[in-house]
């Protein structure tokens, strides 16, 4: 076996075909595929951080969860390499790309599901894919790293609301008073709770990288395309600007103030 052979290099090296003659359109491309693969890792280590804290094992999702993070700065950087495409370069082949979107990626919705932002409307953009449609509609409905670090909080014998430990997964996760007094118990009191306070804090690195992420997407979309609506229909630069206001994990954020 060679080093081409077991990274099957010949697949992925031929998986770049232009629409068009033009010459950025491989960068674009390309940015895009890498970014997609550094997003199977992300889920692939998501979905074992996952499995270890339901299990009441967090050391080892400490590891998986700051490799996250440093997959997260990965995708952060792809951004500026993406925005020494110009205006007048992209609209040379943007038309070539149909309907096509990155609003429709699929692993970018499986990560945010992952994380809490649970959007049930958003699954009738891949109703035309049955197989897809139906991994989307099985992971919507799965607890997501929030919601089982919730859990963990419990398991300790801290109080939480019923509520918030039987509710409807596939809804989004709204701030619990309940959960943010548990938190502060952990914070105020570290040596006992030292692998609850490691698990928030490496929860709120995720969360501040995917908020970098968000915002240099949104940047960059708006230096190459301005205000105009996406290729997929979506509202571009307008869809992504609100959605930097989204917490993942709320009670993380305001318990720095009630600290």
């Amino acid at each position: 076996m060679t080093y081409s052979d077991y990274l099957q290099l010949d697949n992925i090296l031929n998986s770049q075909h232009r629409l068009s003659d033009h010459h950025d359109e491989m960068l674009f491309i390309i940015i895009h595929q890498s970014s997609e693969l550094w997003m199977k890792l992300i889920l692939h280590e998501l979905y074992a951080a996952i499995g270890c804290i339901r299990e009441n094992d967090l050391e080892p999702a400490f590891k998986m969860l700051s490799r996250v993070s440093r997959i997260q700065q990965q995708l952060i950087q792809s951004w500026d390499v993406l925005s020494t495409l110009t205006p007048a370069e992209y609209m040379q082949f943007r038309d070539k790309l149909g309907y096509s979107s990155g609003f429709q990626s699929y692993q970018n919705r499986l990560i945010e599901f992952a994380l809490g932002l649970k959007t049930p409307h958003i699954l009738s953009v891949y109703k035309h894919q049955p197989e897809l449609h139906e991994q989307l509609q099985r992971a919507i409905h799965e607890p997501s790293i929030y919601d089982v670090s919730i859990q963990a909080l419990a398991a300790r014998g801290l109080s939480i609301d019923k509520a918030c430990l039987e509710r409807d997964w596939s809804q989004d996760y709204q701030p619990n008073a309940s959960v943010e007094a548990a938190w502060l118990t952990v914070y105020r009191d570290v040596n006992q709770y030292w692998d609850l306070y490691e698990l928030a804090e490496k929860l709120v690195d995720i969360e501040g990288r995917q908020q970098q992420w968000r915002y240099h997407h949104m940047l960059t979309v708006e230096r190459i395309i301005g205000h105009k609506q996406g290729t997929g229909g979506s509202s571009g630069v307008t869809y992504l600007k609100r959605v930097l206001d989204h917490r993942f994990f709320p009670e993380l954020w305001s318990l720095r103030t009630a600290l």
